[in-house]
């Protein structure tokens, strides 16, 4: 009974470490391509600025776009009264 416990534990590990791997392979693959897309993104912000455009800028309004509208009113709201405030405007 021993040798057939042992049998059904090493059979459960064994799928259990495959599919394990699966998890593994799949989660670099993914990263892989994280990567690669990352460089993409690089290449075309340097493609940007050798063209002229400002890409500090452009960050700002790609992350500007991927917020909701009424909160980014309300935060110019709130800076343009700081900077009244602060005699800035």
């Amino acid at each position: 009974m021993d040798s057939v416990d042992d049998s059904q534990a090493e059979a459960n590990y064994r799928v259990t470490a495959g599919e394990l791997r699966q998890f593994i392979e799949r989660f670099e693959r993914l990263d892989q391509e994280k990567k690669d897309i990352a460089d993409q993104q690089k290449e075309v912000m340097a493609e940007a600025k050798a063209r002229g455009y400002d890409t500090k800028v452009m960050r700002k309004v790609i992350a500007l776009r991927k917020r909701d509208k009424d909160d980014i009113a309300e935060e110019e709201a709130v800076l343009e009264m700081y900077k009244e405030a602060l005699g800035m405007s």
